[in-house]
């Protein structure tokens, strides 16, 4: 392979920071990229045909799990043609339609045609209910609708005379891209040509419905220019991830849902920077480390979840084998790495010593390769989003040969808000604001966002239209005759995001929690449950949990077992017919756990710690209700169905 151009990496800007009472409360990156003054997304397969027609863009997997290129002119010729059917079936410009599948090269090929059509698509998760299904084509006034399978299709089916204003239904499976194709041959290139000259970045680009925690969820109204302001920043600041910069081709592999906006920036921002990309549609084990192996990715969009795991994995692998000290020893060794060689980048530190280096040349072709081979072999870099990964993680991970770039957003900044920035990581935090952002900390700590990926609002069914989002005017404080001037004043208003957290003294923010789940017990103690439920996650044995004590004398937690960590446990310690309702209260799988917790509570105070726990039988999951698609845990829904067990939590 010929060894490729290498582009100059971006020059860092160091954040504008605003200092009040000698805390940074507000920070700003200028952008790295100008702003496009007409166009849309619509146009990045043809303007990616023009330029570079042989480029590969796509990459599509084959019955037999083989992987076929699609070129730039290749993929620019399947969406005019997608696109042509559209029109041929009467879709008018401003039309919904909405999408339901899993990650799949079909998605992302009827995303750009929908958009050259001048349509607006509207994601659905494909584990929705068939209420949540018919509310969002309802309240996003769908015409019509593309599912993967036959499941989705009879779903949308049942609900057809509760939708009157619903014209078309499309199967993937069935042959839907080759039936629009063929019906659209009659229609015009030009129609389409037209159609996406009338789109700017002002236009509508997608109905985002928000999975939520409670409630309905909203649709969030993102414009063409929210993308471009989002990928086109995050192109240039992110310079390892979406430019070669080495003889190995830039590429990703999406496994995370198209129907989410954090899949769905990457997805985007991968055409716009002619980055190979690949759609994974299983993200169960075996089929994702089989589809990881083949396609060998050089960056991944993961969530916490999937780096716990791996390394959950791992070190049950280990455990195995006979080598769990060995993996520990190894572990650490990688912590330390990564903290040396973060305090180096920062000038707080000379980096990794001789001493550190050898252990960890030692280590990597017995630990750090495998990590690095179960996702996929090639992997240097990993994008992490979602919520907190955590300190000791990004540590390790770093340590083990693959840097993390951990960053923060909502549906609301079209994903990204914040990102760790290359060459000045900063472990446990969310980064900097991505340029062309600011971030301020509000009276009561809650996080304020400003910036072109910031969205337009809410879309209103009864309206028809976008209603703008409830925004944060500037604070009035400090209070009058402290300051000459007010610092805030003449600075417009930010969105409010409901997050809680803090920026340091150098502008890297740290979420501790959300608004809303902030705990506060009997006794005035305020709590957030974030951090003591992400160092729980940790552990092998733990799936999922959930912090408790709003208006309680003390916290408690309910935890879930992790049931590959649980398989495990079993045979280690030899409890393999053991059910899980008899392990829930078997004393050697509690004493693991109340260590566990205690480990935890040694991130906080006493007032704040975990006093008890009860461990559930039952997993939390999409199909019990009890999380979102992107993994959340669904509280007022866990608070309702295990009632019992939580006051039980409170008995004398």
């Amino acid at each position: 392979m010929s060894v490729q151009q290498i582009p100059a990496p971006p020059v860092l800007v160091e954040p504008r920071k605003t200092v009040v009472d000698g805390s940074v409360r507000e920070v700003s990156v200028p952008p790295l990229a100008v702003p496009p003054a007409q166009g849309s997304l619509a146009d990045i397969p043809f303007h990616n045909a023009a330029e570079a027609p042989d480029a590969v863009v796509l990459s599509r997997q084959q019955p037999d799990g083989s992987w076929r290129d699609v070129t730039a002119v290749e993929f620019a010729a399947e969406v005019l043609a997608t696109a042509k059917g559209l029109v041929a079936h009467g879709l008018q410009p401003g039309d919904r339609l909405a999408i339901m599948a899993r990650t799949t090269y079909e998605w992302t090929l009827l995303d750009f045609a929908a958009w050259a059509a001048g349509l607006v698509t509207v994601p659905i998760y494909p584990t929705s209910s068939a209420e949540q299904t018919r509310w969002i084509i309802q309240d996003a006034g769908a015409v019509g609708c593309a599912v993967e399978g036959v499941d989705e299709a009879l779903l949308i089916d049942a609900e057809l005379d509760r939708l009157p204003h619903f014209a078309h239904l499309w199967q993937f499976d069935a042959g839907a891209i080759a039936e629009l194709v063929e019906v659209g041959k009659q229609v015009p290139e030009a129609e389409v040509t037209a159609r996406r000259a009338r789109l700017s970045p002002d236009s509508i680009a997608t109905l985002l419905y928000t999975s939520g925690t409670t409630g309905r969820p909203k649709g969030c109204a993102l414009t063409h220019g929210n993308f471009f302001a989002e990928v086109d920043n995050a192109i240039e600041l992110l310079h390892p991830c979406f430019k070669t910069v080495s003889d190995e081709p830039a590429s990703t592999l999406l496994f995370l849902p198209l129907s989410h906006v954090f899949g769905r920036m990457v997805a985007i921002g991968c055409l716009r920077a002619r980055v190979r990309l690949g759609h994974a549609p299983s993200i169960k084990t075996e089929s994702l480390l089989a589809d990881l192996a083949g396609f060998q990715p050089t960056f991944l969009l993961v969530v916490p979840y999937v780096l716990e795991k791996v390394y959950n994995t791992a070190r049950a692998t280990a455990e195995n084998m006979g080598r769990i000290a060995s993996f520990d020893r190894a572990a650490t060794i990688a912590q330390r790495w990564g903290e040396a060689h973060e305090a180096e980048e920062h000038g707080t530190g000379p980096g990794p010593g001789l001493t550190l280096r050898t252990a960890r040349a030692l280590y990597d072709p017995l630990v750090y390769r495998r990590i690095r081979a179960a996702l996929g072999g090639k992997v240097q870099y990993a994008i992490c989003g979602g919520s907190p990964l955590g300190h000791r993680l990004a540590a390790f991970y770093a340590g083990a040969g693959i840097e993390i770039f951990e960053g923060y957003g909502l549906t609301e900044s079209t994903a990204a808000a914040t990102v760790t920035p290359p060459l000045k990581p900063r472990l446990g935090t969310v980064g900097w604001p991505l340029p062309g952002t600011s971030v301020r900390i509000a009276g009561d700590g809650e996080v304020l966002l400003r910036g072109g990926q910031v969205f337009a609002g809410y879309w209103d069914s009864s309206l028809g239209a976008v209603v703008p989002a409830a925004v944060s005017p500037p604070p009035v404080w400090p209070p009058a005759g402290d300051y000459e001037s007010d610092p805030w004043a003449d600075r417009g208003t930010w969105f409010a995001t409901g997050d809680i957290g803090s920026l340091d003294d150098d502008g890297y923010l740290t979420i501790t929690g959300r608004k809303k789940e902030i705990i506060i017990t009997a006794s005035g103690k305020n709590v957030a449950p974030a951090p003591l439920e992400d160092r729980l996650r940790a552990h092998s044995l733990v799936g999922q949990c959930i912090v408790i004590g709003d208006n309680r004398p003390y916290v408690t937690a309910l935890i879930t077992l992790d049931p590959e960590g649980l398989a495990h446990w079993q045979v280690i310690h030899q409890k393999q017919k053991m059910t899980r309702d008899e392990l829930a209260f078997d004393p050697v799988l509690c004493a693991e756990m109340q260590q566990a917790v205690a480990d935890a509570n040694e991130l906080v105070s006493r007032a704040e710690s975990i006093r008890r726990f009860s461990i559930l039988p039952v997993d939390f999951t999409e199909n019990s209700g009890h999380l979102t698609p992107t993994m959340k845990i669904k509280r007022e829904a866990v608070a309702r169905d295990f009632e019992k067990e939580i006051e039980a939590l409170y008995e004398p």
